[in-house]
């Protein structure tokens, strides 16, 4: 039994965590804060944050422009305006948390350019903190941070590891999130549990991780269909989406990220829907029975009885985000996913061109 288990972020959890636990911010004289253009204004988490920072006598500025999805661009623009920063504050869903990671390397190596972030050597970062406002990405327990390389034409992992240093879990932030977010966002923590243990990289430790946040999710489907989502769900999601992050933190993702990403790039699909929508021909194409068998104590942990239930489950939760594309762009697509070598070695079978594109035909066609 050999494995690396790592998870150096420290977790803080609860009502009012970030003000109770101020004196954890002092990383350095001045932050930046990095989000999204209003949502972490109306949720209350930059109110929070900044009273914090200003209670311990930290300074602090805003870089607000964060996009769904971050552009390389959006990168070098914040590093452009982050002057004697000494560490940076992600708020928000995974994209903004993401773009803090960048720009925390860009900041603490000034002769790096966002088009070089990727693909060059792994780097180190100035101290980083993550405030999560939806419940999905995981991102403030792991070191991967994803970008729009419009170079590239998709969505791709810059290659470094940077864990935040600390993540402040407060539901409240989630209670007026929108019914479509809090569905897809749900269906990405779903993604990353189920694909950390159907996953070359499993082990004994980060399944223990997967049966928690499954078992936590199984208790917030009915409520996720009904659109009746109380505080308690919502902080039952929260739980999922950090344990599905501390996995894949442990194991990447696999297969149906690699053929999301186009559908992101190309769709606009949001993230967490174009990685569900693919789950029941996914799912159904495992052909070792050992794998087999691993579908189905995922089943067992979300309480349903058949892929085909899961998946009459999860369809209504995308009915808004549904697509139409050819044979001929599903072939682009496939071809794109295919590319992604190190991806779909995650993947405990082995991948071809032919079953990409199935997967991709009984899912969107």
């Amino acid at each position: 039994m050999e494995f690396i288990f790592e998870m150096p972020t420290t977790i803080i959890s609860g009502d009012e965590c970030i003000n109770k636990n101020s004196t954890l911010l002092k990383k350095g004289n001045k932050a930046l804060i990095v989000t999204g253009k209003s949502s972490a204004k109306k949720n209350g988490a930059y109110k929070d944050i900044t009273s914090a920072l200003d209670k311990e006598g930290i300074k602090h500025e805003l870089f607000d422009e964060v996009e769904e999805n971050p552009s390389l661009e959006t990168l070098e623009k914040a590093k452009k305006m982050a002057i004697d920063i000494d560490f940076v504050i992600g708020i928000g869903g995974g994209s903004p948390l993401d773009a803090a990671k960048g720009i925390a390397i860009m900041i603490k190596h000034p002769e790096i350019d966002a088009q070089h972030l990727i693909g060059g050597p792994k780097l180190d970062a100035i101290p980083v903190i993550a405030i999560p406002t939806t419940a999905g990405t995981g991102s403030e327990v792991t070191q991967y941070a994803i970008f729009t390389d419009h170079k590239r034409g998709t969505k791709i992992n810059y290659g470094h590891k940077v864990f935040p240093e600390i993540a402040f879990l407060d539901v409240k932030y989630m209670m007026d999130m929108p019914l479509g977010i809090t569905r897809y966002t749900a269906l990405d923590a779903l993604s990353h549990l189920v694909e950390s243990y159907l996953n070359t990289k499993s082990n004994i430790i980060s399944e223990m991780y997967v049966k928690t946040g499954l078992e936590l999710l199984s208790k917030c489907l009915e409520a996720l269909t009904n659109a009746d989502i109380c505080k308690d769900v919502r902080e039952k999601l929260l739980l999922a989406s950090t344990y599905g992050g501390i996995a894949i933190a442990q194991t990447g993702t696999s297969l149906p990220h690699t053929c999301g990403y186009s559908l992101t790039y190309y769709e606009n699909m949001p993230h967490g829907a174009s990685n569900a929508i693919l789950y029941r021909a996914y799912l159904k194409s495992f052909k070792k029975p050992e794998n087999q068998e691993r579908v189905k104590q995922i089943l067992k942990y979300l309480g349903v009885s058949s892929i085909d239930q899961l998946g009459d489950i999860i369809e209504p939760l995308l009915e808004e985000y549904k697509v139409k594309c050819s044979k001929e762009q599903l072939q682009k697509y496939v071809e794109i996913t295919f590319a992604n070598k190190l991806k779909l070695a995650n993947h405990p079978e082995e991948v071809d061109l032919n079953m990409i594109f199935d997967i991709y035909v009984k899912s969107i066609l």
